[in-house]
């Protein structure tokens, strides 16, 4: 399996290949530099060490990072972040794999932020999904974390999730959750659910947790009284979770809302790197 270090050398390759033409033709080896990391918006910081590892590849020696803000720190607008000094090739090879790690991650972070906000004088946990991009998922989640969320199952191997189309090979939601139930060393089983029939259903299986997919808030506000009366099943809503909606779900009996867009459709902050002064050396051809 590959490595988030692995990841990262190959999105930097990604832009790379077989050099920058424009820098190579433009900067001088030796010339250094000092760039400035700053905010263009509020938001959450994320991803500092891999940004730190993006340029780590370069194994250039007179590169350093003075951070001014910590890992889950609050940005505001025109924040200084962090000091860079090396070698200005470093730099301008390196920025672009760097801060579009940076910027994702601390968009996810600053997006689950909001909504634990919204949830933080109950219970619920807020968590992500696997609608995640291909090879991010390690550190898309650890994002989520920084934002004060939770992790739902990682993978298809760390938790059973029974879904819809689960049922309809198996045959039933009983038959389902039973055939898990005799499959499982102590992974948690979940069911999803659409209605209050299948709500019932579950009740009657080992599943740990029922989830409530897609239901209205008065189909929810049902299924929770009942199951709140007859078990201590967990329960967990979800279905094209947003703000406003949220908003009322936190007055309810439930334990979890689960939420794909804190990762699938996060907005980037905003954030720029900029070269704020010479160290050393000139251009090529003693191009200023």
């Amino acid at each position: 399996m590959l490595s988030d270090n692995d990841i990262l050398k190959l999105a930097l390759y990604e832009d790379l290949q077989t050099g920058d033409i424009t820098t190579d033709a433009v900067i001088s080896k030796n010339h250094q530099s000092i760039a400035l990391l700053y905010a263009k918006e509020e938001g959450i910081l994320c991803g500092q060490n891999y940004f730190e590892t993006v340029f780590s590849f370069f194994n250039d020696p007179f590169f350093s990072i003075e951070w001014y803000k910590k890992e889950g720190d609050y940005l505001q607008n025109k924040d200084k972040i962090a000091s860079i000094k090396g070698l200005t090739g470093t730099i301008l090879k390196g920025e672009r794999t760097a801060l579009n790690i940076l910027q994702h991650l601390s968009g996810i972070a600053s997006r689950t932020k909001k909504i634990t906000e919204i949830l933080s004088r109950t219970q619920i946990k807020v968590l992500d999904t696997r609608k995640t991009l291909p090879l991010l998922r390690n550190m898309e989640k650890k994002a989520v974390k920084t934002g004060g969320g939770e992790n739902h199952r990682f993978g298809l191997y760390d938790r059973f999730l029974i879904k819809e189309n689960h049922i309809k090979a198996a045959g039933s939601i009983f038959k389902a959750v039973a055939a898990c139930a005799a499959a499982r060393k102590q992974e948690l089983i979940e069911v999803e659910t659409t209605t209050y029939q299948e709500v019932l259903e579950a009740l009657e299986t080992e599943a740990d947790i029922i989830m409530l997919d897609n239901m209205s808030f008065e189909e929810i506000e049902k299924c929770c009284l009942k199951i709140r009366n007859v078990s201590h099943k967990k329960i967990e809503v979800s279905g094209n979770m947003n703000e406003e909606k949220i908003k009322i779900l936190k007055n309810f009996k439930i334990d979890f809302i689960s939420m794909g867009a804190l990762i699938h459709s996060v907005k980037a902050l905003d954030l720029s790197l900029l070269i704020e002064s010479i160290e050393s050396g000139e251009e090529k051809n003693g191009r200023k």
